[in-house]
């Protein structure tokens, strides 16, 4: 059974550059790793299963190639931990704002 089906919203898995093909000017705990790529965007192939070379166009229209990484991808990125001393800046700057 395939895990996802043509027009299905997917994220493709690419490897830009091997680490011999990346420029000499980097460190090289950065260089001595590829330079890798996740990408989303709407199954172009008939279906396909997590693995697979597949092609996609993503949402500008581009049509790229890589593995099948996921299928109905999720935003998952958060702005982090919250600063204990920025919490009260806001009610700082509205009381400031009020005696002026």
């Amino acid at each position: 059974m395939a895990d996802a089906k043509r027009g299905d919203l997917v994220q493709i898995h690419k490897t830009v550059l091997e680490p011999d093909q990346r420029p000499d000017n980097l460190p090289s705990c950065t260089k001595s790793v590829p330079y890798q790529c996740w990408i989303k965007g709407f199954l172009i192939d008939e279906d396909a299963r997590i693995g697979d070379v597949v092609k996609i166009q993503t949402f500008i229209g581009r049509e790229i190639s890589g593995i099948l990484y996921q299928v109905s991808p999720i935003y998952d990125h958060n702005f982090g931990e919250s600063q204990r001393e920025l919490l009260s800046i806001g009610n700082e700057v509205r009381k400031q704002l009020e005696k002026t």
